[in-house]
Order: structure tokens, then sequence, then C-alpha cells
């Protein structure tokens, strides 16, 4: 049984892993980490690390950026592995998550979806064989109107998934307003779409002379990203110090 302590566990994807967690073969939450130190999972809730007398095999986080330096401090310190799902992260905490993957196991992903790293997978094949035959490339995402950056990482890393399959050839291009021009043969166009309540919709087209190939990702819950990072969990429990992503839980399955 892998014993997981959810940071963050009384935010909105908190509560969402909580109760996944719960029909969940072979892994339980056994503590929560929140200033909001209610209990309503049937674990208990500390309102730090520090305060927290819970033996677990690995943390999974999904509380805020301004937290995630002390808990990469912490994870250091302890050895214990860590599934880092905030987002938001500056350049320094990245690097910081580095420094840390030197002493714990730490899995870190742009997008915790098992769909959305799958799609990445089979984006670098077909880049491959499409790409190299010409066709154009086009990333169109789709999200609620709360969302404040625009493109998505999601999109980004979509966008980077094929780059890297092709020898980073090619440069990205957001906006075309500004210019007069056809379109470069080595760009890929990233759009951003913002409106209601969209989940998430990531469409990258392939369009070639007289045929497009278009592969598509719809996101109907949050509850997609809780599924991904317990399964992180899982596989990052009694993993040596290094650098993991969701490529690396998707292979072990």
């Amino acid at each position: 049984m892998v014993k997981v302590i959810m940071h963050g566990c009384n935010g909105a994807m908190g509560r969402v892993i909580s109760d996944l967690a719960e029909d969940m073969e072979g892994l339980a939450i056994v503590a929560g980490i929140d200033l909001n130190t209610e209990a309503s999972h049937g674990y208990p809730v500390f309102a730090s690390l520090e305060e927290c007398d819970v033996e677990a095999d690995v943390i999974v986080d999904f509380a805020s950026a301004k937290a995630v330096d002390h808990l990469l401090d912490y994870c250091a310190a302890n050895h214990m592995p860590v599934v880092l799902c905030t987002t938001g992260l500056s350049e320094e905490q990245i690097r910081k998550v580095q420094e840390t993957s030197r002493q714990t196991a730490v899995l870190r992903s742009a997008n915790m979806s098992l769909g959305i790293n799958t799609l990445m997978k089979l984006l670098q094949e077909a880049a491959k064989v499409l790409a190299g035959a010409g066709f154009d490339i086009e990333i169109v995402e789709k999200h609620h109107n709360q969302k404040v950056d625009a493109p998505s990482g999601t999109a980004l890393a979509l966008a980077d998934s094929i780059n890297d399959a092709m020898d980073g050839q090619y440069f990205y291009k957001y906006d075309r307003s500004s210019e007069r021009a056809k379109r470069d043969r080595r760009e890929i166009g990233i759009s951003a779409v913002r409106g209601g309540s969209i989940v998430g919709e990531h469409d990258v087209i392939f369009a070639g002379k007289d045929e497009v190939v278009t592969f598509s990702h719809t996101a109907y819950s949050k509850a997609i990203f809780g599924k991904g990072a317990l399964q992180a969990a899982m596989f990052l429990a009694g993993k040596d110090a290094g650098m993991y992503n969701m490529a690396d839980v998707i292979n072990a399955v």
C-alpha cells in the first residue's frame, strides 16, 4: 500500500484527488497539509509539514506556487519523493526543483493527464512522418474564461514534444495580426481561445496538400489530472533520487 500525504488537501484539486483516492486500490492518503485544517476525508490534516507525524511514502502537491519552496526544502531534507503538480513556478523555483531532485525523487509534468501524455508520444511519431513530408502544424487550445495565461502550458508542451522529435527545427508563432506574410514552413502556430467553462481542449493539426490530420484531446473535468497525479504517486514511491515525468509513468504501465 502506497501511503500519500496530500499537500494542499483542502484546495479544489486536493479535494478531487482525495475523493478519487478513496476508490483506488493499492494507495491511501494518510494525511493532508493545508492552512485550512478541516478534516473532511477521514485523514488528519496539519497546518504544516513539520507538524505532520504520519509516516508516508510520497507527497502529492496541488497547492500554490508560494508554498513550493518550503515543500522542496522539506522533501530534500527528508528524502521524501514528491509529485509536483503546482503550476506557475518561477525560473528560480524550477532550478530549485532540479536541485531537489539530486536529493530525492521528483516528478513534474506540464499536464498530469495520462491522455495528454500519451498524445505527446503519438505526436512525436506523427511529426516524423507528416512534418517530414511538409505538413504545416497548428495547435489550438481552448479553456474557460477565468484562465489568465495564454497559451496554455499544455499547448506549449505539445509543441515542445513535436519540436524535440524534429531536432528543434521549429519556432512558435502566437500572433499573425502584426504582419502580412506567408506562413513560414518552420513555424508551429499556437492559438488560444478563452470562453465559458471549458475545462480544456487541445487540437493539434497537421495540414498537408489535400489532406488534414487532427489529434484532439478534451478534458471534461479536473478529475483526469487527479487520476494522473495518483498514478504518478504509485509510480514514484520508492524510486531513487532524480527527475521524472508522466512519460515515465506511461512507460511503466
